[in-house]
């Protein structure tokens, strides 16, 4: 698993370098993002023409999530309204009462336990033409330290009002 996710981001890397850069046609979006972990709702915003700052408020059973990414932004396989997005960031959070599966092995939190850890995130966004709509896929490959070390890979879909 650790060679494939290797090799798809090497793959990506290279794609990204050879894609042109290009604005975003916006400078905020508010929505929601449905992940394989939380659900809940995303901000982003542009601080430059290709930089982007994301945060996420999740909500999953019995915990809340909050996370916070620094992306670098450009336009993918010459599609103006397609968007490649990578880049890193940190969560933070609380979570009690549930058994968590990782990819390292398993974790029962009885109790009021803290997250924190190191995020990455890597996806695709289409802003939907004649619409203040934008529509994404991301992986959020992230470790958290504070019950771990524990390492999972996170896909989220996510819709976003753009403005």
């Amino acid at each position: 698993m650790k060679k494939t996710l290797l090799s798809v981001l090497i793959v990506i890397s290279l794609l990204s370098t050879a894609l042109s850069l290009k604005a975003q046609d916006y400078q905020t979006a508010i929505g929601a993002k449905f992940g394989g972990y939380e659900n809940g709702i995303s901000i982003k915003y542009f601080t430059q023409k290709d930089i982007s700052l994301e945060g996420v408020l999740g909500f999953r059973s019995h915990g809340i999530v909050l996370t916070g990414l620094y992306e670098k932004n450009q336009e993918a396989f010459g599609v103006s309204d397609l968007k490649l997005y990578y880049g890193i960031g940190a969560h933070l959070g609380s979570i009690n009462g549930e058994y968590q599966t990782y990819s390292g092995g398993n974790q029962n939190f009885n109790s009021n336990t803290l997250l924190l850890g190191a995020d990455a995130v890597l996806g695709l966004e289409y802003r939907i033409p004649n619409a203040p709509l934008a529509i994404s896929l991301d992986l959020n490959p992230r470790l958290e330290l504070a019950t771990g070390p524990f390492f999972d890979l996170a896909p989220a879909v996510g819709l976003k009002y753009i403005f």
